[in-house]
């Protein structure tokens, strides 16, 4: 008995060695390998983002990216090479941004604590962050992340919600990733400081359904203003346009106070009024920017564990854009 017990500890030992520590996220996971990280990461921002505010939405929509595709990983950063198209090169994150701004806190990180802090994590709190350098929520980011060893573009082009989606639709993408019907709401609602050219609305304002005309479901006189001051044809592939217009740098509910006037940029944005338990979350957030806060930073946090790598899963990346060998 005594040598078969010996054999079941050393063959469990083993087995501790070879399968991975599932590990969780926690808050001040850093506290002793590289406590002054997250200090670091919030100098840094609060340095830059005041005087560039619109660099805001493009970090929060980087987290956002990242998370839907293989979890929050940071495979989104990863650059394709001669074998490889990685998500960067997916249609839907070739506007995407702030690439540059989440290798400049890496290299600010590693120099302080080299090989321990995952770029998952710098995107994370930085998503974060940045929303509140320009007076929005802040939230809890529970840190442990590691970064994923695989990026690959058809994952990106199919797995992120688009601007052209319906509400069923895109309730099955957020419901992909464990996200629900309020977590699609509130999210949303991070379209308040967003920007985006007018092709990705060029459809909407041109030649609705392939037939010509506009939306019906896009307000007429929004519709009109646009065409007339901002995309002026169907061919403008580089002028912006605010999503809110006039409050683009404020993080507020002016977003949904658009979608209730049917001036949401967005299919997507206009399809929150096609479900009445939609229409009902939008309302609770303009009843009370209070409780979009809330519930925006309570949403925000879900979305930040969503398939996490932790424990010995994945690696610690030395450049976020490129994968150890």
């Amino acid at each position: 008995m005594g040598s078969k017990n010996y054999s079941l500890v050393l063959i469990l030992g083993l087995l501790a060695l070879i399968v991975p520590t599932h590990a969780q996220l926690q808050l001040g996971f850093y506290a002793r390998s590289c406590p002054k990280a997250e200090k670091i990461i919030w100098k840094y921002i609060h340095d830059h983002i005041p005087t560039t505010p619109s660099l805001a939405a493009a970090l929060l929509r980087l987290h956002f990216h990242d998370c839907f595709i293989r979890g929050c990983d940071a495979s989104v950063l990863v650059n394709s090479t001669k074998t490889n198209a990685a998500e960067k090169s997916a249609p839907p994150n070739l506007t995407v941004r702030g690439f540059e701004f989440i290798d400049t806190l890496k290299s600010l990180v590693e120099a302080e604590c080299p090989g321990i802090v995952s770029c998952a994590d710098i995107v994370a709190l930085t998503a974060r962050d940045s929303v509140q350098a320009i007076g929005g929520p802040f939230w809890n980011v529970p840190t442990g992340r590691r970064d994923g060893v695989i990026s690959n573009s058809n994952e990106a082009l199919f797995g992120l919600p688009a601007p052209f989606h319906n509400l069923t639709t895109l309730l099955t993408t957020f419901a992909n990733v464990g996200l629900d019907a309020n977590d699609l709401v509130v999210l949303s609602g991070g379209h308040t400081i967003g920007i985006s050219h007018c092709s990705t609305i060029s459809t909407r304002l041109f030649n609705f359904n392939g037939k010509g005309g506009q939306d019906p479901a896009l307000d007429s006189k929004y519709a009109t203003n646009l065409k007339s001051h901002r995309c002026k044809n169907i061919n403008d592939n580089t002028t912006l346009i605010e999503m809110d217009p006039g409050s683009r740098n404020n993080f507020d509910v002016g977003y949904y106070n658009q979608v209730v006037k049917r001036r949401g940029l967005f299919t997507s944005d206009n399809s929150l009024l096609d479900s009445s338990v939609t229409r009902s979350i939008i309302n609770q957030q303009l009843q009370s920017p209070q409780k979009f806060f809330i519930e925006f930073g309570k949403s925000m946090e879900k979305m930040g564990r969503i398939n996490v790598l932790t424990g010995r899963q994945g690696q610690i990346r030395k450049h976020c854009a490129f994968i150890n060998k």
